[in-house]
């Protein structure tokens, strides 16, 4: 099979844009040669940090989504500028939302299309450790609840559908697997 674009893009136009994402619209050639229109949603980077302490403990962060309308645990994530470097967004976002700073960073992973039949939006994650705090300076949309809970109680929420958030389900459950097939880090 190929692994060519079987799509031609005629043109784009935007259709609706606003700090957080943009929506177009391309008038396309479908594979099957039929004229058709394609919505995409593109969004900033995403960035996902899992911040770990030496006990095993995951920095969560719970707050009101407003899309969904739901209360929702995740792991630190924010967006950054397309023009700023992935680890200082990650740096910057675990600093406004957990008033952490982290000594060392390791990516975890490559990048992951969040939802790849509608949207553009990439994501990366980093492990931040050694840990210390600062003070935090969330944003004016969100209301933040900062915990630290166990790296196995993190799991065990997502295998009973308590953490939802699909960026923090791909982040622990990477680092489930390095833990599992290399001792990184040591449980």
């Amino acid at each position: 099979m190929s692994r060519t674009n079987p799509w031609k893009t005629l043109h784009s136009r935007m259709i609706y844009q606003n700090s957080w994402i943009a929506v177009r619209e391309d008038a396309v050639i479908r594979p099957d040669g039929a004229e058709g229109i394609y919505g995409v949603v593109e969004a900033r980077p995403a960035i996902g940090i899992l911040a770990l302490t030496p006990e095993e403990g995951v920095y969560l962060v719970g707050q009101y989504r407003y899309p969904t309308n739901h209360y929702s645990w995740e792991i630190i994530e924010g967006g950054g500028d397309p023009a700023e470097d992935a680890l200082q967004t990650a740096r910057r976002e675990l600093e406004e939302e957990a008033g952490l700073l982290a000594a060392s960073w390791n990516e975890l992973g490559g990048e992951v299309h969040l939802s790849n039949c509608f949207s553009a939006e990439v994501a990366r994650f980093f492990i931040a450790t050694d840990l210390s705090s600062t003070t935090a300076k969330p944003d004016g949309t969100e209301v933040l609840d900062v915990r630290c809970v166990p790296f196995q109680h993190c799991l065990d929420m997502v295998h009973r559908g308590e953490i939802t958030d699909a960026m923090s389900i791909i982040a622990l459950l990477r680092l489930d697997y390095l833990a599992r097939t290399t001792g990184w880090p040591a449980r």
